[in-house]
């Protein structure tokens, strides 16, 4: 039997704070996974990202690695990281970049959008952990069922791709139901809501767009500046340009150039009248996602900033 690399004990030994800074698109480097490690938390990436840039994604996890294992050298506390693969059948890639975080073995992966199939076997082998993205009961039950170590509950709210059920009402059911880690994801962005996630019954809270509005982001100022800017009113939650219904901002859509009030609302299976597929405004690069929990999100801090913060809050919170 296979000596675990880490489990749920370890992962909480090893963190400040129950904090997964999620992969964003675009948005996570390297420079921003070492910040939350180095933290205290979890930073992770989507394997996507690193297939992007010439280093790839062996490239990204000797960099990590190396930055990490000099950082805990010097006696610094680091926390464990992970690596997010899209699981759909789309991408082509999937096998390739389960073998280079097989062979760099990567503590945490996480799966999203599609079946986690037989991943865990493979992660598990090398002794690292599988949390998957869920958006309901049907899911979750789905990816239990194929051996991962942890549900990530996306739920309204949340950016990217998010669910549209209430965390009070998935949370509890879940936690009813399954005896192994869960993680909140939807509008955190405060020490005070990953309290609450904890007392709901989560073991960790899934930050994405409080991350986003950080110096280390790989996000352009204006993208930020649209986060602080923005309310809870102003996250659109269309399929129109994903095919997957997904939270974006307002302010990025209307400056595409996109009436929103002209966009396909979830359940909805037509298009828009596009001539051409190029004309379609692009996810994530032009069409910004974000949650929202943006309505309280006022700066952007450097990571250790922000996670002091956060510490403050979630400790003191009465």
């Amino acid at each position: 039997m296979v000596k675990p690399l880490i489990n749920i004990e370890i992962l909480r030994d090893q963190m400040a704070l129950p904090i997964i800074v999620a992969p964003m698109y675009i948005v996570s480097e390297p420079r921003l996974v070492v910040a939350a490690c180095q933290a205290g938390i979890v930073g992770s990436f989507p394997a996507a990202n690193a297939n992007h840039t010439k280093v790839g994604l062996d490239g990204w996890l000797s960099e990590i690695e190396g930055r990490t294992a000099l950082l805990r050298s010097n006696g610094a506390f680091i926390a464990p990281f992970g690596v997010n693969l899209i699981v759909h059948k789309s991408n082509d890639n999937l096998n390739r970049d389960l073998g280079i975080l097989a062979e760099h073995r990567v503590p945490l992966v996480i799966t999203s959008v599609g079946a986690p199939g037989d991943i865990a076997k493979t992660v598990h082998e090398y002794g690292g952990l599988v949390f998957h993205d869920v958006t309901n009961m049907r899911h979750a039950r789905k990816a239990v069922d194929s051996g991962v170590d942890g549900l990530i509950l996306v739920c309204a709210g949340a950016g990217g791709h998010a669910g549209t059920i209430n965390p009070f009402a998935l949370v509890p059911e879940a936690r009813a139901e399954f005896d192994l880690p869960l993680v909140l994801s939807g509008a955190i962005s405060s020490g005070q809501s990953v309290r609450a996630a904890r007392v709901l019954g989560a073991d960790f809270a899934y930050m994405g767009t409080r991350f986003i509005a950080t110096e280390e982001a790989n996000a352009e100022d204006d993208y930020k500046r649209m986060i602080i800017a923005s309310g809870a009113s102003d996250i659109t939650y269309t399929p129109e340009f994903s095919g997957i219904p997904a939270s974006y901002l307002t302010k990025s859509i209307e400056a595409s150039g996109v009436d929103p009030a002209d966009l396909l609302l979830a359940g909805q299976k037509a298009n828009r009248d596009y001539q051409t597929e190029q004309e379609r405004p692009k996810a994530w690069s032009v069409i910004k996602s974000a949650g929202q929990g943006v309505g309280s999100i006022f700066d952007a801090p450097s990571v250790d900033t922000l996670t002091s913060r956060l510490k403050a809050e979630y400790f003191f919170t009465r």
